[in-house]
């Protein structure tokens, strides 16, 4: 396997060595490169040292990973290895050191991922003075942004009368209260910021297996078009329950399948379907299956429990989830809205005169003064109408996840 060793004039020094050999054997290669006596050498791995009487394999060294060779006859003047204080410039006293407390920090590196790709990247590499380079960079884009805003607030406190000047003061006080919230939530509750992965089980309907989205927040179970034809269940479709669904947009209620077949594990359930004109939704089973045969969202054990829990199914985990359910789940929650209409809110073109849908569809959940204030509250942070409009259409209307969607970027 290959090594790193780096000494503390960041001298690199890159051996071939077998992964049981010893420390002393190692640091007796290193006098040959590095001219520097097996005496005076002092490894380090992980910040801690490495005695002569150990195996590389046994104190954890892999191939690629950086080992720090300090001198003794300069040991007393040079930074200590674990050292991870920065420099007045940015950059770190020891940036072999401060890059290997990163990488062995999972937490720290999906944080670094999200906030700052490029410096997560350096992390990674080998090129230590890249790395440096990029936290002098940030160094100074950051002393550059504070000297503007102290400058700011210098220019609006000169005058405490200005009422404009107030006002700017306020929106600045909130600012910072925000941006300290959105820290503390990156600190202490990153999971805000991930990606959600909507629940998925396997079913089989009609006999034809599929991923089923579990929602319980549609009203009604629904099947797209296509997928009941695949299933062989278009022709039971009752055209009298036809109309015009509204939610998060609009779709088009081809009518009703009244009671087909599905298998959930190795049972066997009734269950009835609204069938949409909706190509990227497939199947999504809702509140009134999910009602009607007693079921129960595990998520501790992350299991669908059917039947009072008679039958436990895994939910899918993301990898066995087909690309293009993760990509259309926006569409997915458009459909689900829909389906909260499909029993009691479509405005229907023709009907039963008993047992068909009735009332009047609730208002679209994009319109009216509730979600304009919504709108207008995220976009006094700082982001963009449009952005703003799209993070709440896909959230259906959710300020905080929309919120935590635009802050994430």
């Amino acid at each position: 396997m290959k090594i790193t060793v780096m000494t503390t004039d960041e001298q690199i020094v890159t051996l071939d060595v077998d992964r049981d050999e010893s420390v002393e054997n190692l640091k007796a290669l290193l006098e040959v490169e590095t001219q520097v006596p097996l005496q005076q050498q002092q490894l380090l791995y992980n910040g801690r040292e490495m005695r002569n009487s150990d195996k590389l394999s046994a104190l954890g060294v892999g191939d690629g990973d950086l080992v720090m060779m300090v001198s003794s006859a300069t040991s007393l003047s040079s930074a200590p290895a674990n050292d991870l204080s920065f420099k007045q410039d940015g950059s770190a006293v020891n940036p072999s050191a401060f890059q290997q407390h990163l990488r062995n920090d999972s937490n720290l590196m999906a944080q670094l991922f999200q906030n700052d790709p490029e410096l997560a990247q350096a992390v990674l590499g080998n090129d230590l003075n890249k790395l440096q380079d990029l936290l002098r960079l940030r160094h100074q884009h950051k002393s550059e942004l504070r000297r503007r805003q102290e400058e700011e607030m210098a220019l609006l406190y000169a005058d405490p009368f200005d009422v404009e000047a107030q006002r700017k003061i306020e929106e600045a006080i909130r600012q910072k209260g925000i941006e300290e919230n959105w820290a503390a939530a990156l600190e202490y509750n990153p999971e805000a910021f991930a990606r959600v992965v909507m629940l998925y089980v396997d079913m089989e309907v009609n006999g034809h297996p599929l991923k089923a989205f579990v929602d319980s927040g549609a009203q009604s179970t629904i099947i797209s078009k296509s997928c009941a034809e695949r299933c062989g269940l278009l022709r039971l479709l009752d055209t009298r329950y036809k109309g015009i669904a509204h939610g998060v947009g609009q779709s088009e209620i081809l009518g009703r399948i009244h009671v087909a077949p599905i298998k959930i594990g190795q049972i066997f359930y009734p269950c009835s379907f609204v069938v949409l004109d909706s190509p990227n939704m497939e199947f999504l089973f809702g509140l009134d299956m999910l009602r009607k045969h007693q079921c129960m969202i595990d998520l501790k054990e992350n299991v669908l429990r059917v039947g009072g829990g008679e039958v436990a199914v895994p939910f899918l985990h993301e990898k066995d989830i087909p690309g293009h359910f993760l990509d259309d789940e926006r569409f997915a929650k458009e459909a689900s809205s829909s389906g909260t209409q499909a029993t009691s809110g479509a405005k229907e073109t023709t009907g039963p005169a008993k047992g068909g849908p009735s009332g009047s569809a609730p208002g679209n959940s994009t319109q009216g003064t509730e979600f304009e204030a919504k709108v207008a509250k995220l976009v006094e942070l700082g982001f963009g109408r449009d952005a703003v409009i799209q993070a709440l259409k896909f959230f259906d209307g959710n300020e905080e996840q929309a919120a935590g969607y635009l802050f994430g970027g």
